[in-house]
């Protein structure tokens, strides 16, 4: 059974968008993924389809309201669909290669896509929504988040990249950050490219490339080895 990815947004017309290219949209055309990505404004009760509203106790801006898209997420995800639900949110969980390992291995997901302030918070209690947030900085809405969870969950379903090792030598995989990259030519602008990636010893190119990934995290990102257990 193939992984089976349904968004709910207000612009249904952005996807498949980039999902529909490179290795998500290969094997989005092999079957390997569906992508469904359903309007909510198709829940509306009204005949402008509003699917917001003024926030309670006032502020700026409008609320998703929480009947409009109970109905939507019903709609999409009825009684006995295993699927984890998802909301983009830039208050949720930070997205990691750890959680997107783990939705991959699940059947699929659903990922409410917000917009204007947010969503009625009763929709996240009643739903059992998990924010999920792509980093600290806030987008106009959630579907270009949706776009880069999904991409990064397609790429680790099986079959869909050429070279399954691939996947455990990147970046974050080993809780690192990964290692520098050469290919030919083997001098360019004056740079060589290092000796022992040329040795042919496959042990010291293995032992160079890890303290080379444990160089490069300690540099750039000293807050992932401090969560690396002991």
């Amino acid at each position: 059974m193939s992984f089976r990815a349904t968004v709910l947004t207000l612009f249904p017309e952005m996807f498949p968008g980039p999902l529909g290219t490179s290795l998500a949209g290969k094997a989005l055309a092999d079957g390997i993924w569906s992508l469904e990505a359903r309007d909510i404004r198709a829940s509306a009760t009204d005949k402008h389809r509003a699917v917001d509203d003024t926030p309670a106790g006032g502020g700026p801006g409008m609320v998703m309201r929480a009947d409009i898209l109970a109905a939507a997420i019903d709609a999409a995800s009825p009684a006995g669909d295993e699927r984890p639900r998802l909301l983009m949110s830039p208050r949720g969980r930070l997205l990691d290669q750890e959680f997107v390992a783990d939705i991959a291995a699940k059947p699929g997901v659903v990922i409410v896509a917000g917009r204007f302030e947010g969503v009625d918070e009763r929709i996240i209690e009643s739903r059992r929504l998990q924010e999920v947030s792509i980093g600290d900085y806030v987008l106009s809405g959630g579907e270009i988040a949706a776009m880069a969870l999904l991409d990064a969950v397609v790429r680790l379903l099986p079959g869909v990249m050429g070279n399954a090792e691939s996947a455990t030598l990147e970046s974050f995989s080993g809780g690192l950050l990964e290692y520098p990259h050469y290919t030919r030519p083997q001098v360019f602008e004056g740079r060589a490219i290092p000796d022992i990636l040329l040795s042919g010893d496959h042990g010291r190119i293995a032992a160079w490339r890890r303290a080379e990934a444990e160089r490069i995290t300690r540099e750039r990102r000293p807050d992932l080895l401090r969560r690396k257990p002991d």
